[in-house]
């Protein structure tokens, strides 16, 4: 038993360097998705929020739109971005993409609209664009929303990354589906230990910064 537990110590130790880039690479697909996809979503949060955006054609276009984006799966949007750009992260990175605008903006507008309209009204009243009034009064209390959702895809991110894989869009879903389809139950344990360790760190990270930023 003791021999048993030994070997199988022996094998996940030597495996353990063949996880570190595709972990790696993992969490760089993770912070690209999560940034681009705020950058995007912070100003589409505006367009489909009621009181950020009067214009009702383009409020509803823009939620229709974002109503699309959410109702495909992260992983069949990677499956056909696979087979249009090729296998590696580029298509893992924009499946999340599609993912974290769809989830941040209506998360985030939804917030917007629960905020207190009449700073806006008089905003509006004194002559000031809608622009304006956005910039000046309505960023300053969509910024915690904002914030948290944004830490929170982040989140998602790590996790959905890791099986994006899966159909070939880079990350460790790579190496989990090569040892899945060996057996090589002991190398996945250590896997999927891995990805423990880092989401635990990551909420806890973003635990901390949301105490500080909300």
């Amino acid at each position: 038993m003791q021999a048993k537990s030994s070997s199988f110590s022996c094998r996940t130790g030597s495996f353990f360097p063949r996880t570190v880039a595709p972990l790696t690479e993992t969490l760089q697909m993770a912070v690209i998705a999560t940034a681009v996809g705020a950058l995007i979503s912070l100003p589409l949060s505006f367009w489909a929020a009621r009181s950020t955006n009067p214009n009702a054609f383009w409020r509803v276009l823009v939620r229709g739109i974002l109503n699309v984006i959410r109702s495909v799966p992260d992983l069949l949007y990677a499956a056909v971005l696979v087979a249009m750009v090729g296998v590696g992260a580029l298509p893992g990175i924009l499946a999340l993409l599609l993912f974290n605008v769809g989830i941040i903006v209506k998360l985030v507008s939804e917030a917007i609209d629960t905020n207190e309209d009449g700073p806006l009204e008089a905003g509006r009243a004194v002559g000031a664009t809608q622009a304006k009034i956005n910039r000046t009064l309505a960023l300053p209390d969509a910024w915690p929303a904002f914030a948290n959702q944004t830490l929170y895809v982040f989140e998602l991110n790590v996790r959905a990354s890791s099986v994006l894989g899966l159909v070939g869009a880079g990350g460790m879903g790579l190496l989990i589906d090569s040892v899945r389809t060996f057996y090589r139950y002991d190398q996945l344990s250590l896997i999927i230990l891995e990805i423990l360790i880092v989401v635990v760190v990551i909420d806890v990270a973003s635990s901390a910064i949301r105490r500080r930023l909300v």
